[in-house]
């Protein structure tokens, strides 16, 4: 019987002969967090520094103002590109005008480039 070297006191040797194999050496080779590959995901998907939907609807009152606010709601943010709900035709047309003045709103205090465009759906 051949046996392997010791590398351990007394206590280690009488367990590999009652175990019948040797300690593994780190249980947790191999084993990585989650976190660690969704991160990973992000970053490859250029998602990892963007912009949450639920930071634009925090501020989207603030940024519209009360009257436009209570007529639209963000939808999505994918890619830079802002959706926003409108309840009605007619304020989509007057949203269409200010789309300027309201992307500079966004700009400013959201970021320069995290908001590339706004649009918008009828909802």
């Amino acid at each position: 019987m051949k046996r392997a070297p010791r590398t351990g006191g007394i206590r280690a040797e009488i367990l590999r002969e009652w175990r019948g194999y040797d300690e593994a050496m780190d249980l947790h080779a191999g084993v990585h967090a989650a976190g660690d590959f969704i991160a990973a995901i992000l970053r490859a998907a250029g998602a990892e520094d963007s912009l949450h939907e639920d930071q634009v609807r925090a501020a989207w009152k603030d940024l519209a103002g009360d009257f436009i606010a209570r007529h639209t709601e963000p939808v999505s943010v994918k890619n830079g590109h802002l959706v926003l709900r409108v309840t009605q035709p007619t304020m989509r047309f007057h949203l269409e005008q200010m789309k300027p003045m309201l992307l500079a709103r966004i700009r400013s205090q959201l970021g320069q480039d995290r908001i590339k465009s706004v649009k918008f759906t009828i909802g």
